[in-house]
């Protein structure tokens, strides 16, 4: 089982080198961790962006920009449309963001007519954590995508959290489904969706994993809280996935975790037909490096 960040990078690099398309590849942060990547032998690299500025940035942070592949475009649009396109067309295993905004990364991913989103699919936000206060990594979903799912949202949602534990080497992840209370309240809704929730994990509708809920943030996550309040199985008090409610929470819960608790993070998006990493324009270089060995390693 992995249990540290770092952990997703060895085992990724273990898996064999993959393709990695960047889209608007050209700003320092995003430079610096695909420079990584390729020196630690985790993909291959093509670029589409500015060539100028990419060789510039690459002279400045001290990277041979001939390591990569470079596809000149100048449009941030237009760099994720070439780059979704290469992706469909089988050249690349794994999409990257680069200095493009996230509502026109996912515009391209949406695209009808050359996206990467199945007939039907849901897309959603995965992030792994690693937060120094608890024992082992945290997948969390969804911070980014969908604002306020319905209930077969969440149950998707369900299903790419215990699929990215999964893939971290947890055979069978506790996901905790997080409302206020532990108690069930009948007139609040993400209340009674965990609990029905809880109850398709226990006939195992939504795969291998121990599933509870509701639950309240404490008590998923401190087993000593969860005594207190005399909680019995597997999940409460070691949860290894949190389902929240809606954006406003898990968002809240993720950023709080990296400014005030030092976490540091993996996030893709999920729901796609190949992995697709999705950081902020802002986040590290490390965030970013993280991101591409979490790809890497769902790539199927």
């Amino acid at each position: 089982m992995i249990n540290k960040l770092q952990d997703i990078v060895d085992a990724a690099k273990a898996k064999g080198k993959q393709r990695l398309i960047v889209a608007y590849g050209q700003d320092a942060h995003t430079l610096e961790a695909v420079n990584d990547a390729v020196q630690m032998g985790l993909v291959e690299a093509t670029l589409i962006g500015d060539p100028a500025e990419i060789e510039r940035v690459c002279a400045e942070e001290k990277i041979d920009h001939k390591q990569f592949r470079i596809i000149a475009e100048t449009s941030d649009v237009k760099c994720v449309e070439k780059a979704v396109k290469m992706m469909n067309d089988g050249e690349g295993d794994v999409l990257m963001k680069g200095l493009v905004t996230t509502d026109k990364y996912m515009r391209g991913i949406l695209n009808k007519e050359y996206g990467l989103v199945p007939p039907k699919g849901v897309l959603s936000h995965v992030a792994v954590l690693e937060v120094p206060a608890y024992s082992k990594l945290l997948t969390v979903s969804d911070v980014a995508i969908i604002p306020y799912p319905d209930f077969a949202q969440k149950t998707a949602i369900a299903k790419y959290l215990i699929a990215t534990a999964h893939v971290l080497g947890i055979h069978k992840p506790k996901v905790a489904c997080i409302a206020p209370s532990e108690q069930l309240l009948p007139g609040v809704q993400s209340s009674t969706e965990a609990a029905l929730l809880a109850v398709m994990g226990t006939r195992g509708q939504l795969g291998k994993a121990d599933v509870d809920g509701p639950l309240a943030m404490d008590v998923a996550v401190d087993k000593e809280a969860a005594k207190v309040k005399k909680l019995t199985g597997s999940v409460a008090g070691d949860a290894d996935c949190l389902l929240f409610p809606n954006i406003d929470a898990a968002n809240v819960f993720f950023k709080t975790c990296t400014k005030f608790a030092g976490a540091e993070l993996a996030a893709m998006v999920v729901g796609t037909k190949k992995p697709c990493v999705l950081t902020s324009r802002g986040d590290s270089r490390q965030t970013k490096l993280y991101s591409i060995a979490l790809a890497c390693l769902s790539v199927k």
